[in-house]
């Protein structure tokens, strides 16, 4: 997957996390995003380290997968910002 796919997956990782645990974050929709790519690539790493999915394809699994890795970042960014 090329990067320019995977910025666009974690602009959409980062949408759809943001809309599960809405909230006021300092950052605004830049971190959003942030946080989606970052997601994105931390939620492929760990799909395709635990078998639960691969990083070659722009599919409604690589969306979930990457915006479980934004939640997980969001929370992180949360625990850290308190």
């Amino acid at each position: 997957m090329g990067i320019i796919s995977w910025i666009v997956l974690g602009l959409i990782a980062g949408i759809l996390a943001k809309l599960v645990m809405p909230g006021k974050d300092g950052g605004g929709f830049i971190v959003t995003v942030l946080l989606g790519i970052a997601g994105a690539f931390v939620g492929g790493w760990a799909g395709s380290f635990f078998g639960l999915g691969t990083t070659g394809g722009f599919s409604l699994g690589s969306i979930a997968t990457a915006t479980v890795g934004a939640l997980l970042l969001l929370i992180i960014y949360r625990q850290i910002k308190k």
